[in-house]
Order: structure tokens, then C-alpha cells, then sequence
């Protein structure tokens, strides 16, 4: 295979950054955007590698073996669909798709042609989420509890899905992969504040058999910027918090019963726990491309993808039942 082998659709808002990274891995042969000046952009800052207007443009270059999709999510579903009948392998931001049908379509399309099928969930390449995984795995925590996530903006506002499919998937990726299971019982409410029928705000319970409860809070009309995730074992609890320098905190705090009637909590400082310094989108490009050239499975393959998607249909339904 040609070392570049990878077209990008989409480099704008997001796709900017799979550009930055596929081009400075060498395995970016071409990009496409519809936004000329987008284009422009990229023709100076990336010499070297051909620019189209659409992704039919993209498809008909011979050296491209695989695809990146960056584009809106509404466009994933056809954009995805198409590559795929031309045989290439795929990397497609979350959501996958914005139903459950389409995303099984597509995950049925793959596996007949046995192309590579990937999702865009980012957390799992995150060096201080595989951290905190290992540290429940190993009993750090003690059993799990609850776990709860703050995705939170005053950020770009969209109309193609709302927050929930925007925002939320990160968070029910990451949930999931950190309990093992999928949830027996998924509520959701929110409000559609700035656009009638396109919720900006909503928070989401899950319900696990083994008994964790969670919650999903996610918002693009906050004051400030948050992206944490908490997690309380029996033992210890422990913080993800994206947007520090350090990412992963683990606090020893007590709980002890007074006389056997009262519970008394004993505060203890927090232990900062160590992460390895890499970029997580680095980290999942590269294994996108490790399982392309080894014909090998992806930890977040088309599978996941649709887990994820099923929960996202079970908050919808939520969602209707309750206005």
C-alpha cells in the first residue's frame, strides 16, 4: 500500500485537526471540503496533497485505500455508505449515523465487504481514560458506584442534531467501556431554549445491572467550558478533568459511622495520577491506521458505534415520552 493512502472529507471546523495529524503522519493523500476558502487554506498550510470540492473527486484517485469523515454529522450516513461500496475502509466521527437503522446498514455493509469500519469515539484513546480503566480493573476504586460526566459549552450551536448527538456521545462511549455493560434502563429529559424541537440541554440517567448508576449532562448554553467525569467507588473516587494540565485525580476520601448511626466523611487531598503526554486524536488516527494496515478490528469499531447509537435512541424516546 502507498504510504498515502488516507483522503479526508471534511476540514473544517473539526476536520481542521484530522488534517493537521494525517498530514504530519504522511499518510494523507487528499482532503475534500465544499468551502473553497477552506481549500485555500489547506493547499498553503499542507503542500503536497490534492484538494477536491466532493468526495466523488476524492474516490476516483486510485492511491486512496482508506477515508476520514469529518464532515456534518447529517452527512455521515451517505458519505460512509458510498466509501464503502467503493471499498474503502472508513474512520467516521460520532456520531456514526443519526438513526439505529442507518448505523446497522452500514455496520452490515462493512462486514459484506469487509472493510474496516471505525468511530470516532476519542475518549477511548485518551491516555488518562485508559489510566482511570486499569485503575478500576485493578480494584483501586473499589466497586463502582456511580459515575457522572459534564460535557459542557457556550460553543457552537448546530441545527442538523442536538446536543444529545452532538455532545453526548463521547460520554456514553466512555461509560459504557468503563462498566462493561450496557444499561437496563436509560432516562432522559431536556429543553430546546434557542431552537424549537433542537434540544441544547439535556441530562441522562443510565441504569447497569451490576448496580452503577450514571449520569449525562450535556449543554451548549453554559456560561463556561467543562469536560469532567467523575467516577465513586467504595474505595476511592476519581476525577477526569479534560481541560487541565493535569488530567486524572484520585481522592482517598472516608466514610465512617459514628456510634453506628451517624456517617461521618473524612476528607483527604487529592492524589494526582500520573498520564502519559500524548494526544489522544494522535493516538486514535494511529490506530485507525494500524488496523488498516493489519486487516484488524477496531476498539471502537462499527459495533460500538452501534451501542453507542442505542443509547442515543433510548434517550430520544425518553425525550418524546416526556414533553
Amino acid at each position: 500500500m502507498d504510504k498515502n493512502f488516507i483522503g479526508l472529507i471534511g476540514a473544517g471546523y473539526w476536520g481542521k485537526n484530522l488534517l493537521r495529524n494525517l498530514y504530519q503522519m504522511g499518510v494523507l493523500a487528499a482532503c475534500c471540503d465544499s468551502d473553497e476558502n477552506i481549500l485555500g487554506r489547506a493547499k498553503k498550510e499542507f503542500p503536497g496533497i490534492k484538494c477536491v470540492k466532493t468526495p466523488d473527486e476524492l474516490f476516483k484517485d486510485a492511491r486512496i485505500k482508506a477515508v476520514a469523515v469529518a464532515s456534518p454529522a447529517s452527512t455521515h450516513c451517505g458519505i460512509v455508505e458510498k466509501a464503502l461500496h467503493k471499498n474503502k475502509d472508513v474512520f467516521v466521527e460520532k456520531p456514526l449515523a443519526l438513526t439505529l437503522k442507518e448505523g446497522r446498514e452500514l455496520v452490515d455493509i462493512a462486514k459484506r465487504k469487509k472493510r474496516i469500519l471505525m468511530v470516532g469515539h476519542i475518549l477511548h484513546y485518551h491516555p488518562a481514560i485508559i489510566k482511570l480503566k486499569s485503575l478500576i480493573n485493578a480494584g483501586a476504586l473499589g466497586k463502582i458506584q456511580y459515575i457522572y460526566s459534564n460535557r459542557l459549552n457556550i460553543g457552537k450551536l448546530r441545527t442538523e442534531e442536538n446536543i444529545l448527538w452532538s455532545f453526548a456521545p463521547h460520554d456514553i462511549s466512555v461509560m459504557l467501556m468503563l462498566v462493561g455493560e450496557e444499561p437496563v434502563n436509560v432516562v432522559c429529559f431536556g429543553g430546546d431554549y434557542v431552537n424549537k424541537g433542537i434540544y441544547d440541554t439535556t441530562m441522562t440517567t443510565l441504569e447497569f445491572k451490576s448496580g452503577p448508576k450514571g449520569h449525562i449532562f450535556v449543554s451548549w448554553l453554559h456560561p463556561y467550558k467543562e469536560q469532567k467525569l467523575i467516577v465513586v467507588g467504595s474505595q476511592a473516587m476519581a476525577v477526569f478533568d479534560d481541560l487541565t494540565s493535569e488530567k486524572l485525580f484520585l481522592y482517598h476520601h472516608k466514610i465512617e459511622w459514628k456510634n453506628g448511626k451517624i456517617p461521618v466523611a473524612h476528607k483527604a487531598d487529592y492524589e494526582i495520577v500520573p498520564v502519559e503526554k500524548k494526544e489522544p486524536l494522535r493516538e486514535e488516527l494511529e490506530h485507525f491506521v494500524q488496523c488498516v494496515n493489519g486487516r484488524k478490528q477496531p476498539d471502537t469499531d462499527g459495533y460500538e458505534g452501534l451501542r453507542v447509537l442505542k443509547i442515543l435512541s433510548l434517550c430520544e424516546k425518553s425525550l418524546k415520552a416526556g414533553r
